[in-house]
């Protein structure tokens, strides 16, 4: 492919778009099926993950923006997984109804039981991957969902 040649780059971004969306499908069913045993989903361990990555409480709105999801869907599950004392709200200083959501106990050991499961199965799947062609393509993505980013939020 020809840098110098915005279509054919097009068309590659598009095909690459195109098997993200593939990818995604295959990574959510994989991770159902690797965390159905502990109570979780794809998305339930996406939020866990969200909370426990962002370092301090965070508001549903400021979680399901790191995540590039939609507060409602985010909402949601946060609600759910407060429902079995997975999740808790506290107070926000800054804002009379938007709580902070944190992991309770029960929600840290069950994001480190799926972390745990997780590390062989990537393992596994990384297998006979080179570093650089991951870090290339990581860059690549990263790249792209940040022109998204800006695309949708120009401020």
């Amino acid at each position: 492919m020809n840098v110098s040649d915005p279509a054919l780059v097009g068309e590659g971004v598009t095909a690459l778009i195109l098997e993200v969306f593939r990818l995604n499908g295959r990574l959510l069913a994989a991770g159902d099926r690797l965390v159905a045993g502990l109570g979780l989903s794809s998305a339930r361990w996406q939020v866990l993950g969200a909370i426990a990555l962002a370092g301090t409480p965070q508001p549903v709105a400021h979680l399901a923006r790191s995540m590039g999801l939609n507060r409602q869907g985010v909402q949601r599950i946060v609600n759910e997984l407060a429902d079995e004392d997975i999740l808790a709200f506290r107070d926000n200083p800054h804002h009379r109804r938007a709580k902070l959501v944190m992991l309770t106990s029960k929600g840290q050991a069950a994001y480190e039981a799926a972390n745990r499961l997780q590390k062989p199965w990537v393992d596994t799947l990384a297998q006979g991957l080179a570093a650089e062609d991951v870090a290339a393509c990581l860059r690549l993505v990263e790249t792209l969902r940040r022109r998204l980013e800006v695309e949708a939020d120009p401020e």
